[in-house]
């Protein structure tokens, strides 16, 4: 894989497709591609309207034929408990131009702030 790639299907007759992340996926670190994972467990049990826990976004990454250390799901369900879900892509989605990226920053507590702070301060 070059990079990670999501294609949005609208209810217009077309498809387009946005780059995810702009680091190929084999160069990313453990703690990263473990973050990226949590990530898109969170968004993919959100947008099913399914309760985000731990056991549910470890079910579903185990499912994709990955595993995560044990305490990311942990984290992520506490922090979207908190904050929630519609919060974090919100705070992630301000940042502009690397608004994928931005939205995984934002899911595990790394840098949605951030991007919402710059988006504020443009």
């Amino acid at each position: 894989l070059k990079r990670t790639q999501f294609c949005v299907a609208s209810r217009l007759p077309r498809l387009t497709c946005a780059t995810m992340s702009s680091v190929p996926a084999d160069q990313l670190s453990p703690e990263q591609k473990d973050e990226l994972l949590c990530t898109y467990s969170a968004l993919v049990l959100h947008d099913d309207g399914a309760e985000i826990t731990p056991a549910a976004m470890t079910n579903l990454i185990k499912a994709a034929g990955c595993t995560v250390e044990g305490y990311w799901p942990m984290l992520m369900a506490k922090m979207i408990k908190n904050v929630g879900m519609d919060g974090l892509i919100k705070m992630g989605s301000g940042a502009g131009g690397g608004g994928g990226g931005g939205g995984g920053g934002a899911a595990a507590g790394g840098g949605g702030g951030g991007g919402a702070a710059a988006a504020g301060g443009a």
